[in-house]
């Protein structure tokens, strides 16, 4: 953004566009007072801050009523709604896109099932692509104000952007390198989804904890994992992949609450358990989830409430491993089914107050909805641009 000289230097400068992203209107005044900057380099860095269009100047304190006597301050504010970000969750079926402005506040957004073959590389760009361009005209930018593109995906990624070759190559069928192959919406950053999910729970959610898990629970469990502050990634970005799962004893698989209530439906209907009476009996397997169980067991079916209890089970033997091995002080359960996760979070705390394994971590819902991944995505891509916004000034569209 600039070259380093006497009194304003890239860091002055960077000190004071942090500044600009963390608060609203301010004053040079306010600046130095945070920073220890002298007024001449704060002066510096805002002029060449609104001149670059990272920040506008606003009315001076006498025009905005904050002034009294003597020369008034000068006022500025960070110029949110001349950049964009994008924060995109290419799941395994669907696909949410959102556009924010610096500050992350949402101004558009789309979402696009993935139909005719989930495991499509071609197919999920495609749908990316289509979610992305409905989100950014909803919002009513163009692809050239949009500066990072924060994507997350069901698989591992390293720092590259890549994901490693797994089971039948499936993660590299979730992310057919979306960091090259994406589009025109700026820079594109890949991330885990759960990982993604737990930025947006530490950034927007109700943590209060240095320690937690932050896990995705429908269709397969996968989670993200901060401990003592920090987000783990591993050296391939495999850090809270659980396929160890199927090692663990009354688990036995990394299917999340929905997955694994269908392959019971299934089996249970192969063998003859399940009721005729029951609301289940005629579900169609591939369409169940755990909304529909929770709706049966409230309307007090017998063989759902037991289905209840059973997930509320699996939950708290997957809670035991994380808080085991990680020593987590929480689990937050994540994605579109924490909307209706309450009753089998009971169970599993029924489960876990027997004290077989204690101690263990707190189970809860999160209360970001099914937005989750999208939410981290946003928060992932604002914190890039802040972290070396004279990479992004030349972008900005004033």
């Amino acid at each position: 953004m600039v070259e380093p000289g006497v009194e304003t230097g890239r860091a002055s400068v960077e000190l004071v566009a942090a500044y600009a992203f963390d608060h609203g209107p301010f004053t040079a005044s306010e600046v130095m007072d945070a920073t220890g900057l002298t007024r001449a380099t704060v002066l510096n860095a805002c002029d060449l801050l609104a001149d670059r269009g990272w920040i506008r100047e606003l009315d001076d304190a006498r025009a905005a009523g904050d002034y009294r006597r003597g020369r008034p301050a000068r006022r500025y504010e960070l110029a949110a709604d001349t950049a964009f970000v994008v924060g995109l969750d290419v799941g395994q079926h669907r696909v949410a896109a959102l556009v924010a402005t610096l500050r992350g506040d949402v101004v558009g957004r789309a979402e696009l099932p993935i139909v005719g073959g989930d495991e499509d590389p071609d197919l999920r760009l495609a749908t990316a692509r289509a979610a992305v361009e409905q989100a950014t005209a909803q919002a009513g930018t163009t692809a050239g104000q949009v500066l990072v593109t924060a994507v997350g995906v069901p698989a591992p990624v390293d720092v590259h952007g890549r994901s490693p070759r797994g089971d039948h190559d499936y993660w590299a069928r979730m992310n057919p390198d979306f960091a090259t192959r994406l589009g025109p919406w700026g820079e594109v950053v890949l991330e885990n989804d759960a990982n993604l999910a737990a930025s947006a729970e530490r950034a927007l959610g109700a943590v209060a904890r240095e320690s937690i898990a932050v896990l995705l629970a429908g269709v397969s469990f996968g989670a993200g994992l901060i401990v003592d502050g920090v987000l783990l990634h591993g050296g391939a970005g495999g850090a809270g992949e659980l396929r160890v799962l199927g090692m663990v004893e009354g688990v036995g698989s990394s299917e999340g609450l929905d997955g694994a209530a269908r392959s019971w439906l299934e089996e249970d209907r192969r063998t003859g358990r399940v009721p005729s009476a029951s609301p289940l009996a005629l579900t169609p397997v591939d369409a169940l989830d755990v909304s529909h169980i929770v709706d049966a067991a409230t309307g007090g079916d017998a063989y759902t409430e037991a289905l209840v209890e059973r997930l509320g089970e699996r939950l708290g033997r997957v809670c035991v491993v994380l808080g085991s091995l990680l020593d987590v002080e929480e689990v937050v359960v994540a994605g579109g089914v924490a909307r209706v996760a309450s009753p089998v979070i009971a169970a599993a705390h029924r489960w876990l107050e027997q004290g077989v394994y204690a101690p263990t971590p707190l189970v809860r819902a999160s209360e970001l909805g099914a937005d989750v991944v999208a939410l981290g995505a946003i928060t992932r891509a604002v914190a890039t641009i802040r972290s070396q916004p004279w990479r992004f000034a030349a972008s900005i569209t004033r």
